[in-house]
């Protein structure tokens, strides 16, 4: 018996508990002690790795199991000395393209202390060219191709056992000579054999504080050759009810976000109202997120949505990916464009659900003058977030296994970004990029939506244009290697627009006065800009508003705000145009006009008004 182990309890299902907390197995008269971690790298502290849970779940009661996250910025040395601490005996890591190179190097350092060490790995990134993986870590003992519960669990009992590893099917692994043997692939499982994957007591503390992954079905109908997702034919759902039950449990329990990766939410209607109409019913206040395929969504289920979702529960994923037909059919990907604008403007009328649209720039046939056409088809349509993205080549997809045909060039490791092809060549590719650093910072950061939507509209040809125009300009002065307050960003806006003479500066200029007040909740310290009003002039202010707010609005008056209150919680600012007309009607009327914003010191709420500068000029006080 390992002298770690202490008979505190014998349990009727032949375990030990472990001084450590762990469990061992008991075989006729002889402790058999077997610790195991699965792990991965998260992007990010708020990620979980559903697929962990799901690992654990399966294997349990029969093999306990611990769960380890760490993230991708965190030092290969840290993760190592954690891990060893923990003296596993098996130990998965789940990998993607986000993870796999960092993960390696942990792996190696772990396998050089401790070489007894069994290393599983499983997921996206290592289920396909599984012999090159074998053959780039040979610290990896066994890889999980695909799904991976029932495999994983199968795995354990033969490390335990009789290690007839040529049983488990869908593993690979190193026979006696060394040569990697693939295994068939295993059957599909019957989703609803496996057991929960959000009850644990460890993950409950941290509920409200993480992201929390969900998923209803697995399998995807479409086809597209750059996503993994296509590989798998059919889609299978787990059991309705049991999925209610698994949400109530945590949103009871403190779930704020909850992120749906269902390939296509909506693929089978009747499923999704049901869910949509429950979540509806017992939100509690939690954010859901849903990818959707918008142009399949009929009309009704927008109205419904539109009418009884409560606003900002619901999230939106849609991926376009491109809006050139030549592009899509090349890539089996088959979208009704007219019909995706329709529903994501009916969505973004109804004013409820956040929509967050996805770019690819690099797929097949779409050079630079497409991919522009895309990105202002789809900008065109305002969503919350436009996502712009660059084609990863990924393994196991039919455009990887067709690169040639359209002359791909890409990264040799992962995320296996392009860096060119046949239409579009690496120095388009660095010019979008920088669209992609300023259309971040300005459009999907909403830091000043007002000031953007003008320039797109009224000074650029383009949305596009301004994008790439301002983020050549951004890369020209090296902004793109240094950091960014607030403040430099509406600086160095103002800067580009200055230096290429911008028509209507002066109306350009208010609005991202306008925008930067509003965006804080209490009252600025600093602002970007030399205010128009000295403190002479901002006192005489003061003291009118104090005495005739009838002058601004009747919404001023009510609020009965005393001088010292207005000195207190208020910022002033006189532009040269009308920006009530302007935000009411989209019309510029140059008119000098002054900006009031008070920040409510309890509620911590924004109110905006404005007056006609003209309304004061008669006054002794201004």
């Amino acid at each position: 018996m390992p002298n770690r182990t202490l008979y505190l309890r014998r349990l009727a299902i032949g375990l030990i508990l472990n001084e450590d907390g762990a469990f061992s197995f008991l075989e006729g008269n002889r402790g058999i002690y077997m610790k195991v971690i699965v792990s991965t790298l998260n992007a990010k502290y708020i990620h979980t790795c559903l697929a962990l849970r799901y690992l654990k779940s399966f294997a349990e009661p029969e093999f306990p199991v611990e769960i380890k996250e760490y993230t991708i910025k965190e030092p290969t040395m840290s993760i190592v000395t954690d891990l060893y601490a923990q003296t596993p005996d098996v130990l998965g890591f789940s990998c993607y393209i986000w993870n796999i190179e960092q993960t390696i190097p942990v792996i190696k350092m772990l396998k050089k202390v401790k070489p007894e060490l069994k290393i599983v790995l499983g997921g996206p990134e290592v289920s396909y060219d599984v012999a090159y993986w074998l053959e780039r870590i040979p610290e990896v003992d066994f890889i999980v191709v695909g799904e991976g519960e029932e495999t994983f669990k199968h795995l354990l009992q033969e490390i335990h056992s009789s290690q007839k590893y040529h049983l488990v099917f869908g593993l690979a692994y190193r026979n006696k000579q060394g040569r990697p043997v693939i295994n068939p692939p295993r059957p599909k499982l019957d989703l609803n054999t496996i057991p929960s994957p959000f009850r644990f007591e460890e993950d409950l503390p941290h509920l409200a504080k993480r992201i929390t992954y969900v998923e209803t079905s697995r399998g995807c109908p479409f086809s597209c050759q750059f996503c993994l997702s296509s590989i798998e034919v059919g889609v299978r759902y787990f059991n309705i009810d049991r999925m209610k039950e698994e949400l109530l449990f945590l949103i009871r329990n403190g779930a704020k976000l909850i992120k749906f990766v269902d390939r296509t939410f909506n693929i089978k209607r009747d499923y999704a109202m049901e869910m949509f109409q429950f979540l509806i019913d017992n939100h509690q206040g939690c954010v859901f997120q849903f990818e959707i395929t918008a142009d399949i969504m009929r009309p009704e289920v927008i109205q419904f949505l539109n009418e009884h979702a409560p606003e900002g529960i619901f999230r939106f994923e849609i991926g376009v990916q491109s809006t050139n037909d030549i592009t899509n059919e090349l890539v089996r990907r088959k979208q009704n464009f007219k019909k995706l604008a329709r529903n994501v403007n009916m969505i973004r009328d109804g004013g409820k659900i956040t929509q967050h649209l996805d770019l690819i720039a690099g797929l097949p046939e779409e050079d630079y003058n497409s991919f522009r056409k895309t990105f202002n088809d789809v900008f065109a349509l305002e969503p919350d977030e436009l996502q712009l993205g660059f084609l990863k080549m990924l393994r196991g997809t039919g455009l990887r296994e067709r690169a040639s045909d359209h002359g791909y060039v890409y990264m040799d490791h992962a995320p296996y970004e392009i860096l060119q092809n046949n239409v579009l060549p690496f120095d388009d590719i660095v010019r979008i990029k920088r669209v992609e650093d300023v259309l971040e910072k300005y459009w999907n950061a909403h830091r000043m939506d007002h000031t953007v939507k003008y320039l797109t509209q009224y000074e650029f040809d383009t949305p596009f244009d301004f994008f790439q125009e301002f983020g050549d300009y951004w890369d020209s002065r090296g902004w793109a290697k240094i950091g960014h307050q607030l403040e430099d960003l509406f600086r160095r806006l103002y800067e580009f627009l200055t230096q290429r003479r911008t028509r209507r500066l002066q109306v350009i200029e208010g609005l991202m006065k306008y925008d930067y007040l509003i965006r804080h909740k209490h009252k600025p310290r600093t602002t970007w800009w030399e205010p128009k009003l000295d403190k002479s002039s901002r006192k005489a202010y003061i003291k009118l508003l104090t005495d005739k707010p009838e002058k601004v609005s009747r919404e001023f008056v009510q609020l009965g705000l005393s001088e010292q209150e207005l000195h207190k919680h208020t910022m002033m600012e006189l532009l040269d145009f009308d920006l009530g007309l302007y935000l009411a009607a989209g019309k510029v009327r140059l008119q000098p006009t002054l900006l009031i914003v008070y920040y409510h010191p309890k509620q911590d709420t924004v109110a905006f008004f404005c007056a006609p500068a003209e309304h004061f000029r008669s006054e002794k006080y201004a």
